[in-house]
C-alpha cells in the first residue's frame, strides 16, 4: 500500500508541476572535431543542428572547435561534415539548462579522396570508438546507464542488456559474457588496465554489489565481447574500455544527487581559461544504511553496506610539451553479515551469509595516473602514461556454535596488491588506406597475500598463503588497418605477453575483416587468440609437504588461452532501426584444473559464487568451449521513443582433470532482454525542446536459471545430531534452478528552470515481485534444504540537481 501511494504521489506531483513555462530555457552546445586516425583538429568542418528551420549551424575554428549558443533545452542531433571525410552524426544530445554540453567528434577520412566531395555514411549510433574493433563491439553513451530501467547508473548493469551478456545475480554486477567466467573481463580506464572497480570487489573477480565508477564523470566508451583488437590483452571474455570526460573549461558547474548508489556531490570548471585547463571531481557516500533504517529490503539481511568513493580528473590540453591529464578514482567499503544478529523468528537468511556463520568483508581500491599526448606530425602521435593502483580485499568467516553462538574461525584472508604501470603507444598514418599502431605496457605488481583455512586435523586455522613478493608482466602489440575501399577493410595484429614470474610467454594473432556490399548491409569476420594470467593468489597458494614445509606448486602455471571465432551481420533497416546477428565459437585450452585426484574442478567456474575453494595443486590440462548465436533488434532513441530487443542462445561447457565434459556454472542456455522507453514534453514546448519532460522506461528479462551441483543431506558422523551435505561431483553443475524472469520500471521527471535543472525519478526493481532462486541453503540441525531468493520488489527514489 505504501509503495502504491508513493508512485501515485510522484505522478501527481509531475502533473501539478507541468504548468505553462513563461519562457523556454536555453543552453550551449560546444565541442571539437578531430581526425579519427591522427587525433588532429579539423578546422573548417561544418556543424549543423538538425531539424531546424531556418538552419542553425557553424564551422570549426583553427583548433577544430565549434559553438552553438542559445539552443532550447531538450534533445538535439548534430551532423558534422568535412571535405574528404565521412559524415558523422551525434544524435539525441540531451541539453539541460544546468549544464553545457561539450562533445568530441571524430571523423574518418575517406579512402577515395576527391576535391570538394563530402562522403556520406549512414549513422551508426552503436559504432565503437576503437576503429580496430570490427565484431562483437559496441559503443555506448553514458546516458544509457541512467536511462535504462534497472541499471542503477552502473555501466556494468547497463551492459547486461546487450546480446550475449548475463548478469550474475540481482545483488552483484558481475558480467558473464557468452558463458565465460566474469573474471575473464578486462577493465580499462583512460587507456590503462585497472583493478576490480567495485565496492566489496575481490581481487580474483571483476564485479561487486556497487560500482566505484561514477557514470556522472564518464564519457562515451566501448564494450567488446570477443575477438578484441591486439591493443587489448590479459583477458579471455571481453573488454570494458572506459573514458573519463574532462571538466567544463569555460564555467563552473555543480551537481547534487541522492539515489540508490549514495549521496553525491560533484563540481567541474576551468583552471585556466586561456589554456583550456579544467578540473572535474565527484564524491559519493552510501545511502543504503539510511534505506535499511526506513525498512527497505536491500537483499542483504543483517548486513548494511557502508562505502564511499571519489573521482578527480585534471586536464591540461595545451602545454608546451603536449596534452597532459591526471586522474584518480578510489573507494572503500565494509560490511558485517552476522547470522548471530539475525532475528531467529524470521526464517529468511542473509543473501550473502549463511545459517550458522558470521561474515565480515571489505575492500579498498584506488587507481590513478598521468597521461601525455603528443602530436609529432600531421600523421604521427604518441601517448605515454604512468599509472598506479592499490587493491585490498579482506574476509573473516566465523562458524557459530548452536545456542551459545560461540565463534570459531573457519576462514580469513587479507589480500593486498599494488602495481605500477608504464604504457607507451605510437600511432602512424601512412596514407588514407594504411594506419599502424604499436605499444608497450609494463606492469609491476607487488603483493602481500595472507590466507588461512580451518582444517579439522589442526583443530584450527592453517595458513595456505603467506607471501610477500613482486612480479612483472610485459605486453607488446602491433596492429595494422588496411582499407581497400570505404566499404572493405582488414585489421590485423599481434599481441605478445611475457610473465617474468615464471618465464611464460604467449604470442597471440588477431584478425578482423569488415565488408559493406550495400549501403545498409555489413558483414564482419573476426578471429583472435587470447591469453590471461590466473589470479595472483593461485600462483602463491602454498602446499604443505609431508616434512611439514610449504611449497608453491602452482607457480609455473601458464596462461589460460582461447581461440575466438565470430561472424556478424548488421542490417540498418532505417536510419533509426537496425538488426544485428552474431554467430560465435570459443575454444579454451590450458585452463587450470585440479592436479591431485582427477575430479570436476576448473578455474573456468570461478566467480560463480563467493565461496570458491581452490586446490593447492593445479595443472593446465583443462579445456572449455562456448558457442552460440545472438540477435539484436534496436530502435535508437528518436522523437522520444526507443527499444532494444536482444536474444541469445548459447552452450557453455568445460573439461576437468576427470576428462569429462560438464556444463559450466554459467551455462544458462538462453537470455532475452526487452527494453523500451518513451519521453513526453509537457507544458509549453517547441518541437523536441521543453521545460518539462516526463519519461517512462521498462525492462523485462528472461534467462535460464543458475546451475548447481546436486547434493544430499546425511548424518554427520563427527558431529552427532547434525547433518552435512554430500555433493555428487560427477554431476557437477548438471542441475538448474527454474528460469529467471524480472521486470523493472522507471519513472522520471525533469524540470529546466532559469539556471537549474532538477530531476526526480523512481526506479521500481522487480516490479511484479517475482521470486528468482539465488542458491540452495541447508539447515545443519534438521537436514532440510531451502531456497534463498534474489531481490524482491525494491523502489529506489532518486533526486538530481545540476546548476
Amino acid at each position: 500500500m505504501k509503495k502504491t501511494t508513493l508512485i501515485t504521489a510522484f505522478i501527481f506531483a509531475i502533473f501539478w508541476l507541468s504548468v505553462k513555462a513563461e519562457s523556454l530555457p536555453v543552453q550551449n552546445i560546444r565541442g571539437t572535431v578531430l581526425d579519427k586516425t591522427t587525433q588532429l583538429p579539423l578546422p573548417g568542418a561544418t556543424v549543423l543542428l538538425m531539424n531546424t528551420n531556418p538552419i542553425i549551424g557553424t564551422t570549426t575554428n583553427e583548433n577544430g572547435q565549434f559553438r552553438l549558443t542559445d539552443i532550447g533545452v531538450g534533445r538535439h542531433s548534430l551532423r558534422i561534415s568535412y571535405v574528404g571525410y565521412k559524415e558523422a552524426f551525434v544524435n539525441n544530445i540531451l541539453l539541460n539548462v544546468g549544464k553545457e554540453v561539450v562533445i568530441e567528434v571524430q571523423l574518418e577520412e575517406s579512402v577515395m579522396l576527391q576535391d570538394e566531395v563530402v562522403v556520406t555514411a549512414s549513422a551508426n549510433k552503436s559504432e565503437p570508438i576503437n576503429n580496430m574493433a570490427v565484431v562483437s563491439a559496441r559503443g555506448f553513451t553514458v546516458e544509457e546507464t541512467s536511462r535504462y530501467a534497472g541499471s542503477r547508473n552502473d555501466v556494468a548493469r547497463m551492459a547486461s542488456n546487450y546480446a550475449g551478456v548475463v548478469g550474475s545475480n540481482d545483488a552483484r554486477n558481475d558480467i558473464i559474457i557468452r558463458g565465460n567466467s566474469p573474471m575473464g573481463l578486462l577493465w580499462q580506464l583512460e587507456g590503462v588496465p585497472i583493478p576490480n572497480p567495485n565496492h566489496y570487489g575481490s581481487s580474483t573477480a571483476t564485479g561487486g554489489p556497487v560500482s566505484i565508477l561514477n557514470n556522472n564523470v564518464l564519457m562515451n566508451s566501448d564494450f567488446i565481447t570477443a575477438a578484441f583488437p591486439a591493443s587489448y590483452g590479459n583477458a579471455l571474455s571481453g573488454v570494458f574500455d572506459l573514458k573519463m570526460r574532462s571538466g567544463n573549461d569555460e564555467k563552473h558547474e555543480f551537481l547534487g544527487q541522492v539515489g540508490f548508489n549514495g549521496f553525491e556531490a560533484g563540481a567541474e570548471g576551468p583552471l585556466n581559461k586561456k589554456t583550456g585547463a579544467s578540473y572535474l571531481t565527484n564524491f559519493r557516500y552510501s545511502t543504503l544504511e539510511l534505506m535499511d533504517k526506513l525498512g527497505a529490503d536491500l537483499g542483504t539481511g543483517t548486513g548494511v553496506p557502508k562505502y564511499k568513493d571519489f573521482t578527480v580528473k585534471v586536464n591540461l590540453p595545451r602545454t608546451k610539451i603536449g596534452s597532459i591529464s591526471f586522474f584518480v578514482v578510489g573507494g572503500i567499503s565494509d560490511i558485517e553479515i552476522w547470522d548471530s544478529r539475525r532475528d531467529t523468528t524470521d526464517e529468511k537468511l542473509d543473501f550473502y551469509g549463511g545459517d550458522g556463520y558470521d561474515l565480515t568483508n571489505g575492500s579498498d581500491m584506488i587507481t590513478g595516473g598521468i597521461n601525455h599526448f603528443k602530436s609529432w606530425s600531421a600523421n604521427t602521435y604518441s601517448r605515454f602514461s604512468v599509472s598506479g593502483s592499490f587493491h585490498r580485499f579482506r574476509t573473516i568467516i566465523d562458524s557459530l556454535q548452536p545456542v551459545s553462538l560461540v565463534k570459531t574461525g573457519v576462514y580469513t584472508n587479507d589480500l593486498q596488491q599494488s602495481s605500477l604501470q608504464y604504457k607507451l603507444s605510437l600511432h602512424h598514418r601512412f596514407n588514407s588506406k594504411n594506419n599502424f599502431n604499436t605499444g608497450l605496457l609494463i606492469r609491476q605488481t607487488y603483493f602481500d597475500l595472507q590466507e588461512a583455512i580451518y582444517f579439522r586435523a589442526d583443530m584450527g586455522l592453517r595458513t595456505t598463503s603467506d607471501y610477500n613478493g613482486s612480479s612483472t608482466l610485459y605486453q607488446f602489440y602491433g596492429e595494422w588497418k588496411h582499407r581497400f575501399t570505404d566499404n572493405l577493410y582488414l585489421n590485423s595484429g599481434l599481441h605478445l605477453m611475457h610473465y617474468a614470474l615464471n618465464g611464460t610467454s604467449s604470442l597471440e594473432p588477431r584478425l578482423a575483416m569488415g565488408w559493406s556490399p550495400r549501403e545498409r548491409h555489413s558483414f564482419g569476420l573476426g578471429y583472435g587468440l587470447h591469453g590471461m594470467l590466473n589470479p595472483i593468489s593461485v600462483y602463491f597458494r602454498q602446499t604443505q609437504m609431508n616434512d611439514g614445509t610449504f611449497r608453491l606448486l602452482n607457480k609455473d602455471l601458464p596462461y589460460a588461452r582461447a581461440h575466438h571465432f565470430v561472424l556478424s551481420y548488421d542490417y540498418k533497416i532505417t536510419e533509426f532501426v537496425r538488426l544485428k546477428s552474431e554467430l560465435y565459437y570459443q575454444h579454451i585450452f590450458d585452463a587450470a584444473v585440479d592436479g591431485g585426484e582427477p575430479n570436476e574442478f576448473s578455474l573456468l567456474n570461478q566467480g560463480a559464487n563467493f565461496g570458491f575453494p581452490t586446490p593447492d595443486t593445479l595443472i593446465a590440462s583443462g579445456k572449455g568451449q562456448n558457442a552460440g548465436i545472438e540477435l539484436t533488434m534496436e530502435h535508437f532513441l528518436n522523437k522520444g521513443f526507443y527499444y532494444l530487443l536482444t536474444a541469445s542462445y548459447y552452450d557453455s561447457r568445460y573439461y576437468g582433470s576427470n576428462k569429462v565434459w560438464h556444463n559450466t556454472a554459467f551455462n544458462g542456455k538462453y537470455v532475452t532482454n526487452l527494453l523500451l522507453g518513451k519521453e513526453w514534453n509537457i507544458g509549453r514546448s517547441e518541437g523536441s525542446k521543453s521545460k518539462y519532460t516526463l519519461a517512462v522506461d521498462l525492462k523485462t528479462t528472461f534467462a535460464g536459471g543458475q546451475r548447481y551441483t546436486p547434493s544430499s543431506a546425511i548424518p554427520d558422523p563427527e558431529q552427532p545430531g547434525q547433518f552435512k551435505l554430500v555433493y555428487d561431483d560427477k554431476k557437477a553443475f548438471s542441475g538448474q534452478y527454474k528460469d529467471y524472469s524480472r521486470t523493472d520500471m522507471k519513472l522520471a521527471f525533469r524540470i529546466n528552470g532559469k539556471r537549474v535543472t532538477q530531476e526526480w525519478a523512481i526506479d521500481v526493481q522487480n516490479l511484479f515481485g517475482q521470486e528468482n532462486v539465488y542458491s540452495e541453503g541447508f539447515n545443519k540441525t534438521t537436514g532440510e534444504k531451502y531456497f534463498t531468493y534474489q531481490m524482491g520488489q525494491l523502489i529506489i527514489p532518486q533526486y538530481r540537481i545540476i546548476f
